[in-house]
């Protein structure tokens, strides 16, 4: 297929309309529970009052502010794909927000600026000290003020929010991978997100996934846990396609999503919880740390993770019938083996290594091959 054939393709399976909108309107939308912001996102696009009053400043003095992307839901309720935190700070403002749990916020009370020194605690609408509230005037201009927005429509491919989601939210920012990540889970599925947030709160994995605080801040450790049940459901014949191992935690993730059905998640939070109870109650949080000259020594290994932690989950009945000082044994004999040598020096390759490390964890914990 030539380039030009390939462009005509993809581009043919992108519905899209754009409109000038009043914030008025977007407003109401809102309200009336056509459009979701997704509320949950707060959590990772933080911002602070001093940029929220910079949108409410640009806004007032007409200043551009880049177009909101929203995907439309087979009801017709528009997903907001980029500007939630613009239109989370417009709706904050005038006091209809709410967070993920329902709960309306505090209206924004405005900080003062450069241009603006006067919106030093100014509200929509103060009723106790009206001279700091925004008068009718202001007010009409400030709903009146249009917002581009660009409507992915339901007719497109099912995939595109997902890339525009990520193409739009990952240059320029400070996302880490995994939150981008989440923010596409939360799309797709919030009670998927919610049971991973679930495990995570596990105690035993907690001990034993012994982590920075910035690998804690940039939510590692649910990347830790989606690489566990991707490696449990992933079909290791479809990893061609894959051009590098982000790409294929994203699509997988998106795979997992839509292939574990909610009826699963106790038996598999009950495999987790086992898988994690047995680690800690061995080694603790020397569970993933390299074991060289009699000791465990070092940082947490995402290889160790890899291959120990998939492969106790894979096999649970097996080695919840095995001694403890067999399953330490097998776990320290694993910074020897060959192929796990292999697959963790400098340069092997992200993709192979992943299934190499996974297929090594599924051998070496089977009974027979102990």
């Amino acid at each position: 297929m030539s380039l030009q054939d390939e462009i005509i393709e993809k581009s043919s399976k992108i519905y899209r309309d754009s409109y000038q909108m009043s914030i008025g309107e977007l407003i109401n939308l809102y309200r009336d529970g056509e459009m979701d912001i997704h509320p949950e996102f707060q959590r990772v696009f933080r911002w602070s009052d001093a940029q929220k009053t910079r949108l409410i400043e640009s806004i007032m003095l007409n200043i551009p502010i880049p177009s909101i992307f929203v995907s439309q839901n087979e009801q017709g309720v528009w997903d907001v794909i980029d500007g939630v935190q613009r239109l989370s700070t417009i709706f904050q403002f005038v006091g209809f927000f709410k967070d993920d749990a329902g709960v309306k916020l505090a209206p924004l009370k405005l900080l003062k600026t450069d241009y603006l020194p006067s919106f030093e605690d100014m509200l929509w609408d103060n009723k106790e000290n009206p001279e700091k509230s925004f008068n009718k005037e202001q007010q009409l201009a400030f709903k009146r003020s249009r917002i581009d927005v660009i409507i992915v429509k339901k007719e497109s491919d099912p995939n595109t929010k997902y890339e525009l989601f990520q193409r739009l939210n990952t240059g320029g920012t400070s996302l880490s991978d995994q939150e981008v990540r989440n923010c596409l889970i939360i799309m797709t599925n919030r009670d998927f997100y919610s049971f991973l947030i679930g495990l995570s709160k596990n105690n035993d994995f907690n001990t034993c996934v012994n982590i920075s605080n910035r690998k804690e801040d940039e939510q590692f450790k649910l990347e830790l846990i989606l690489r566990l049940l991707i490696a449990q459901y992933i079909d290791f014949n479809t990893l061609d396609r894959y051009l590098d191992l982000k790409e294929l935690l994203d699509k997988e993730t998106i795979n997992l999503v839509n292939q574990i059905a909610s009826e699963t998640y106790e038996d598999i939070k009950i495999r987790f919880d086992k898988t994690f109870k047995i680690l800690n109650e061995i080694l603790e949080d020397d569970s993933f740390r390299k074991y060289s000259e009699d000791r465990h020594r070092g940082a947490f290994l995402v290889s160790a993770f890899q291959c120990i932690a998939t492969g106790i989950f894979y096999n649970l009945d097996m080695v919840e019938d095995m001694p403890q000082d067999h399953i330490r044994d097998i776990i320290r004999s694993i910074y020897t083996n060959d192929e796990y040598i292999a697959n963790t020096q400098s340069g092997s390759r992200a993709i192979p290594r992943f299934k190499a490390l996974t297929l090594l964890g599924r051998g070496i914990f089977r009974n027979e091959d102990c």
